[in-house]
């Protein structure tokens, strides 16, 4: 257990230094939000078979405090980037590291999944590290969601844990009617569909 002593300490931002996509990130952290001490395996593999055009508009979703979304707007300044996550302090975050990191190509904002996306055959491509606890219900919601706001011939690329990766499979392909495996590691799947 902490003292009261570790407190002021504590509730400090974390920093982290990486590098994604090819570009050099600082990123400010805080406990409370996902991964705060380093950028989690899934994401790394996630980030090692992303393909990104560079006048793409991607949607981050979940963004938490922003390495996904940063890394591609940061590798391709051509690129739109929206960044939602439903924790105002990821949003919060993903802000101010954006302003570190000079990006300016991204919108970041708070939304519960899609429910502030106001876009409709927009982007090019979504993009999240889906929590593992999202549930059958939420995930239906997002992969809906995610259909309606993709452009015809877009793509939906997740990374899961891979205890739910039959059950990413299954309704990928139940709702875009495709499926592909990008990459299985020890820990984690990246899965791709296409509208």
């Amino acid at each position: 257990m902490f003292t009261k002593k570790d407190i002021l300490r504590l509730k400090q931002d974390l920093t982290i230094q990486t590098n994604l996509l090819g570009v050099n990130l600082t990123l400010k952290t805080r406990w409370g939000v996902f991964s705060p001490r380093s950028i989690d395996d899934g994401t790394k593999l996630f980030m090692k078979h992303l393909k990104i055009i560079n006048d793409d508009k991607c949607l981050d979703l979940g963004c938490g405090y922003g390495p996904i979304g940063l890394a591609v707007a940061k590798s391709c300044p051509k690129t739109e980037v929206h960044m939602v996550d439903k924790d105002f302090i990821a949003v919060e975050l993903s802000n101010i590291n954006a302003k570190l990191n000079r990006i300016d190509n991204v919108q970041i904002y708070l939304s519960d999944a899609f429910l502030s996306v106001n876009k409709t055959n927009y982007f090019d491509q979504v993009l999240s590290n889906v929590p593992a606890k999202v549930g059958r219900e939420q995930l239906s919601i997002i992969l809906y969601d995610a259909y309606d706001v993709l452009k015809t011939g877009g793509k939906i690329t997740f990374v899961t844990i891979n205890g739910l990766r039959y059950f990413i499979k299954n309704n990928l392909k139940f709702v875009f009617g495709n499926y592909k495996k990008l990459k299985q590691g020890q820990k984690y799947t990246v899965s791709q569909a296409i509208k």
